[in-house]
């Protein structure tokens, strides 16, 4: 008996101190039996971004020994995929898996929980988020919507979308009917971009009956699937209103207040695995898509730096006059803006020199 209590409390100790296994805690005979609902924004032909949520429902029912089960609904099966936030704050579910950007009209500060333009990278996001005032200033804003949020995904930077005719030039850009988040839109839109906002499952039709001209999703791996290479053939990069994209796990304040401590702590345990997860599979599965795509007629094209420029120009407007009406907007960008040009020197010395030479290594390797 004594030997399996230690093994029991050393196998605990693993998860805490951040190995790859989430350990099941010894659970008292009594701790309450609990079931949640968890309605997702996306559709399970998303399978890397989707399985974030069942990979945090997984780790739910491991950590507490079969004790808390969550059931996990796909985009429309509970809510519409873009009304996560407002099931969760009225606790129609007691749980979402959303990103955050996708309620800008809310609220623009949600999506520092998500994406900003011309913002961190998946690393340096996950540093603010856990090492700096990320995960903090960003509950802040939550309050107001009864939510409290854990990290539980990140895509890497994404792509800059599918676009039926090439962009040589801002004027390019004029009139063009484009799905984007919200957040790039109130940039784009000031470059003569007519934003929409449109669910990740109706993104395909939309670009085929010529709804939209271009669209942005994620990256190459669900890209590929969904498609979108059938209906538009330039592929452009980077996406620079998504350089670190991070999805989140939403939780009813009322609700999370109810549970035990080590409940808790098991939701922030399981959700910070579901991230680790996410990006590993991004990682692996996005260069073979890519190079598929492009074998397949899709044509990859980087965004001139004409556009990049203006962009980055129009961004800069945008967060000043956000930050100028809104006091907690300020506060967060600030902040997030001060890391991001503390960070990026630091991985400009270390991170991109060195995979600069090794790009350039493997071309003349070949």
């Amino acid at each position: 008996m004594k030997r399996r209590s230690f093994l029991k409390q050393a196998t605990a100790g693993v998860a805490a101190t951040g190995g790859a296994v989430l350990a099941s805690p010894v659970f008292a005979q009594d701790a309450p039996s609990i079931s949640w609902r968890l309605a997702s924004s996306f559709p399970t032909s998303a399978d890397a971004i989707y399985n974030g949520s069942v990979n945090f429902a997984k780790h739910m029912a491991e950590a507490t020994d079969g004790k808390f089960k969550v059931s996990v609904h796909h985009a429309g099966e509970v809510v519409p995929a873009l009304q996560v936030l407002d099931a969760v704050q009225n606790n129609t579910v007691q749980c979402g898996h959303s990103a955050a950007y996708y309620y800008y009209g809310k609220d623009p500060a949600l999506s520092f929980d998500a994406a900003v333009p011309f913002g961190l990278n998946t690393r340096q996001y996950n540093a603010w988020m856990r090492s700096g005032n990320g995960l903090a200033l960003t509950r802040e804003v939550y309050k107001k919507f009864n939510i409290v949020n854990f990290p539980c995904g990140h895509t890497g930077t994404q792509m800059g979308g599918w676009f039926r005719k090439e962009i040589n030039g801002v004027e390019d850009l004029k009139g063009l009917k484009m799905r984007c988040s919200a957040f790039a839109g109130a940039v784009l839109s000031r470059l003569g971009v007519i934003p929409q906002q449109v669910a990740g499952g109706d993104i395909y039709p939309s670009l085929e009956k010529g709804t939209i001209d271009a669209a942005e999703w994620i990256g190459p791996y669900d890209d590929e699937k969904l498609g979108f290479n059938k209906v538009a053939k330039y592929y452009y990069y980077p996406g620079w209103w998504e350089g670190g994209f991070q999805v989140s796990l939403y939780v009813n304040d009322g609700e999370y207040e109810k549970l035990p401590k080590r409940y808790q702590s098991a939701i922030m345990q399981a959700s910070a695995l579901a991230t680790e997860e996410m990006i590993g599979t991004y990682d692996a599965k996005n260069p073979g898509a890519l190079r598929r795509l492009i074998a397949g007629g899709g044509v990859l094209k980087r965004f001139p730096k004409s556009v990049l420029d203006a962009s980055f120009a129009e961004a800069t407007k945008v967060y000043e006059e956000l930050s100028a009406k809104d006091p907690l907007f300020k506060k967060i960008h600030d902040d997030y803006m001060a890391f991001r040009n503390d960070v990026y020197p630091w991985f400009g010395v270390a991170e991109f020199s060195y995979d600069a030479f090794m790009l350039d290594a493997l071309r003349n390797k070949k």
